[in-house]
């Protein structure tokens, strides 16, 4: 008999207020292990505010956020990284001064030693087909490689959960599809969250949905499901959603 899922990550009563504007409002939220969960919604619907809780980038005003029984709200990202969480941000944050490779190589020494780091640096090159532009100085890179090298260095560091915010942004159509391909990869691994606003893209990587709306869960399902709601297509359908 399979083994049931567990949670790895949950939020209770979050909210994160700007003044009087409640970015996100109140909310619950599960997610199992190996799960692949989009987070979709239209622009300033919290989805972005809502990650950056989850990572660590924001002190939610209310509410908590669990990591395999670590209450994390209002910790730095590094400590939620250091529970074995990898966190790419919608702009890149890679070292422009290094090369591909020695960015890889340092994201995975963070956590391994030199050997193990080095063996982790050369798979994640492979598995990313950076192998032209690993002696390339990331300052030199366009956006979307730049994406490709955050996206290996996130994987080198082995995490068991990833938290991707927006990964296709400025990408080519090529290099998107290359990017659905590594994240379902990944998740044979991995449990990940994805931010996204490309629908197609979404539709292609998606196994669980989770709609905002208004700071709030408007709804969850799969892409199908929330396709053909009548409100969630109010929502986002003809929006950046």
């Amino acid at each position: 008999m399979k083994r049931k899922a567990h949670t790895v990550l949950e939020t209770r009563g979050l909210s994160m207020h700007f003044g009087g504007v409640h970015a996100v409002d109140r909310v619950d939220f599960t997610l199992r292990e190996n799960e692949l969960r989009c987070l979709i919604g239209p622009n300033g619907a919290g989805k972005s505010t809502f990650f950056k809780c989850l990572t660590g980038q924001l002190n939610p005003t209310a509410g908590d956020v669990v990591i395999r029984d670590v209450h994390v709200a209002g910790r730095e990202p590094h400590e939620v990284a250091s529970l074995g969480v990898g966190i790419k941000t919608q702009v890149p944050n890679v070292f422009d001064g290094l090369t591909v490779e020695e960015n890889i190589w340092t994201a995975a020494r963070r956590w391994h030693n030199a050997k193990r780091a080095q063996t982790l640096t050369s798979d994640a090159i492979e598995r990313l087909k950076l192998g032209d532009i690993r002696s390339t100085l990331v300052g030199n890179l366009a956006h979307g490689q730049r994406q490709w090298v955050e996206l290996g260095m996130v994987i080198a560091a082995e995490p068991w959960l990833v938290l991707l915010d927006e990964p296709t942004a400025g990408m080519t159509h090529e290099e998107t599809a290359r990017t659905a391909d590594l994240i379902r990869e990944i998740n044979h691994s991995a449990t990940i969250i994805v931010v996204e606003h490309d629908m197609q893209f979404v539709r292609s990587i998606s196994q669980h949905v989770t709609l905002f709306h208004e700071g709030a869960i408007m709804m969850e399902g799969t892409m199908e499901e929330i396709s053909s709601d009548p409100r969630a297509r109010e929502v986002y359908l003809g929006s950046k959603a």
